[in-house]
């Protein structure tokens, strides 16, 4: 049984038992938690800040789901989560994805391998010329071909969706501590570790590790970790021009990536969602400085904004680029973007999710209840995702 909260914070007492602790409150930590509890399994989340605080990895309105990748691990990923999220959705009654289609156009050999691998999953797809995509789509400007999914790419409501999956956890009966800082963690043998917070410890025999940016500092030198890399990213929200239907339209804004980067004189390529009710959501992906976690709060970085309206000007002239509203969030990287779901004895590491991972947190929660299990120590690196 879950101990009274009090003994988990007394100082002096016996430190508290606890089957698994998910330190990490972001989408992954309580996907985690949700997948956990709903077989059975005693859980604490400790959450180093309150819901939806902004040095969260996964705080925001929106972030992109979609089903076009190369990698075929990520491909498969993401069908389960469809699945899974509209799972979560029933059990909490909130509307937390909206497939809105998705387009993909730039490098002909980048779109095409996504082309090849939407036919290899048997995943529905389109090739519409230029022309053709600003009919539908008039505040955008088309590089090439566009490889059109109409029914397997949208948005999800990103506060909305940690929200839901906490609430699922609770529901199962997991307990959810928020403003809840773990001051380290200690191996005690293969089968229970130790994990201290003001006030106290609380042992368990499982504890998984879904810290985003803050993760390798928990960590020390307990698990050996390819270097992960953590940078502070500048996705910047534009409002439209007039009523430019695809831009304030619901389902006529489709998710967007633009396959660019150096060659065409970009820093990257570029991703675009829409917010309801605000606008769209733009970005180069994975090019912003390094971060240090608790060194400095994240600010704009004028010289990646004034590129990326420039951008917007050229290729989204159905926006505003003359009046941008930067947000920020942070990238936790693999050195080849791939995903870290690794076990080394009591721990189970969830980090390095390179931008991709919260459209599949509900499977790479599955994952993580998987390692969690009896079972013996294993290891995951998912090939690098889709960039």
């Amino acid at each position: 049984m879950t101990p009274a909260p009090d003994a988990r914070t007394q100082p002096g007492r016996r430190a508290a038992s606890v089957e698994v602790v998910v330190i990490g409150g972001g989408v992954i930590g309580a996907a985690a938690a949700w997948q956990l509890a709903r077989r059975g399994h005693d859980v604490l989340v400790l959450e180093k800040d309150e819901l939806g605080h902004p040095r969260v990895t996964s705080h925001g309105a929106t972030r992109i789901y979609r089903q076009s990748h190369t990698s075929p691990a990520q491909v498969e990923l993401a069908v389960e989560s469809l699945h899974r999220w509209r799972e979560l959705e029933h059990e909490t009654g909130a509307a937390l994805l909206h497939l809105t289609g998705g387009i993909d156009h730039g490098d002909p050999v980048r779109t095409a391998a996504v082309a090849a691998s939407l036919a290899a999953h048997g995943i529905r797809h389109q090739w519409l010329e230029p022309a053709e995509a600003s009919r539908l789509w008039p505040g955008l400007r088309f590089d090439g071909p566009v490889l059109h999914q109409p029914d397997s790419a949208g948005r999800l409501r990103a506060d909305q969706a940690v929200a839901a999956l906490t609430a699922a956890a609770i529901g199962r009966g997991a307990t959810v501590r928020h403003s809840t800082p773990v001051e380290r963690v200690d191996v005690l043998d293969d089968d229970l570790a130790e994990i201290t917070i003001p006030g106290g410890t609380i042992r368990a025999r499982r504890v998984v590790l879904a810290a985003g940016a803050w993760t390798a500092g928990l960590i020390g030198d307990l698990v050996a970790l390819p270097a992960l890399r953590v940078t502070e990213e500048q996705p910047t929200i534009f409002r439209p021009v007039g009523a430019t239907p695809c831009v304030v339209g619901d389902v006529r804004w489709p998710t967007l990536i633009h396959h660019i980067g150096p060659a065409q004189g970009w820093p990257a390529s570029v991703y675009g969602i829409g917010v309801p009710g605000v606008g769209v959501k733009v970005a180069f992906r994975g090019t912003g400085p390094d971060w240090q976690p608790d060194v400095r709060d994240p600010r704009p970085e004028p010289a990646q904004l004034s590129r990326l309206q420039r951008y917007v000007e050229h290729y989204l002239p159905g926006l505003d680029a003359t009046d941008p509203a930067p947000r920020s969030c942070t990238f936790v990287s693999t050195p080849d973007a791939g995903f870290l779901v690794d076990r080394t004895g009591p721990l189970v590491v969830a980090a390095g999710f390179s931008g991709h991972g919260f459209a599949v947190a509900p499977a790479l929660g599955r994952r993580v209840a998987d390692l969690s299990a009896d079972a013996p120590t294993a290891r995951t690196l998912s090939p690098a995702a889709s960039r």
